[in-house]
């Protein structure tokens, strides 16, 4: 059995005070005991999260081994640009979790970051980016009545695709993050489902795809393996987040998780491979 999770972390803050705590985010992640890890929001040298790479930080508090991160944007909030098209980065060492705020290496040229991790227990064969937008500004108008309309920009929206070497055998996983802009999400995922037509099976998708369920699973013809109400937080009304599969994988019961961060539930599953015993 593999236990997998997807969590929008918010960048770290909590909906209840306001604030980002690494200490309570990596509790939460710990409790969560996710032997793959799918993040959303996630960032990398942002002053308003304390400089953490929060990847590394989650790899840290799962007891994984196997980070990568893949940056949509760089730049600070309300002034970035799209992130170059460049191999993710991460590490196969045991990464390390500081309790206290990690500065910004400002002087050695890296630059503040946001986008998505993938956190692991076992080794990747391979890890791809995807990117699921064509080049130039992501701007859709909204009509706000007759003659007024409301300019909405949206960033960048990427997948990370890897090919682990889990216990069960070898499993691919694509963890992304969608846009929230009516009808774009399904586009995104519409052109995630090409993406992922030619990776090996079995296949899990996991992320915050903000489209309703049973959407997703009705697009891309995957299997929903996950049925919990995730957003919002407090009072959960809706399916934002979801685990889908394709082939032989099988759901052993999900369950959404308020971690005390973020607007969003963790989505929890436990999974089993064709090959695995009950």
């Amino acid at each position: 059995m593999l236990r997998f999770a997807s969590f929008n972390l918010l960048h770290g803050r909590s909906v209840t005070d306001g604030k980002v705590d690494l200490d309570r985010l990596a509790a939460a992640v710990a409790d969560l005991d996710a032997d793959v890890l799918a993040l959303q929001e996630a960032e990398r040298h942002q002053p308003r999260s304390h400089g953490a790479d929060l990847t590394a930080l989650a790899a840290a508090a799962a007891g994984a081994r196997y980070h990568h991160f893949a940056p949509a944007i760089v730049g600070l909030p309300g002034l970035w640009f799209r992130a170059r098209r460049t191999r993710p980065s991460g590490r196969a060492g045991r990464a390390r979790h500081r309790s206290g705020p990690t500065p910004a290496p400002w002087g050695s040229g890296w630059l503040p970051a946001y986008g998505i991790g993938l956190v692991s227990r076992y080794p990747a064969d391979w890890v791809r980016r995807l990117d699921l937008d064509p080049p130039g500004p992501r701007i859709n108008l909204r009509r706000r009545g007759p003659w007024r309309f409301r300019i909405l920009t949206d960033e960048p929206r990427v997948a990370l695709a890897a090919r682990l070497r889990t216990p069960a055998g070898p499993l691919t996983v694509v963890a992304t993050h969608l846009s929230p802009i009516a009808g774009r999400g399904e586009v995104q995922l519409e052109r995630l489902a090409r993406a992922c037509a030619d990776l090996p099976r079995p296949l899990v998708v996991l992320g915050d795809l903000n489209v309703r369920a049973p959407h997703p699973a009705r697009i891309t013809g995957w299997e929903p393996l996950a049925t919990a109400l995730t957003f919002p937080v407090t009072t959960p009304d809706r399916q934002l987040d979801h685990v889908l599969g394709d082939g032989t994988v099988r759901a052993e019961g999900a369950v959404a998780v308020d971690t005390g961060v973020s607007d969003h539930r963790a989505l929890v599953v436990v999974l089993r491979l064709g090959t695995e015993q009950a």
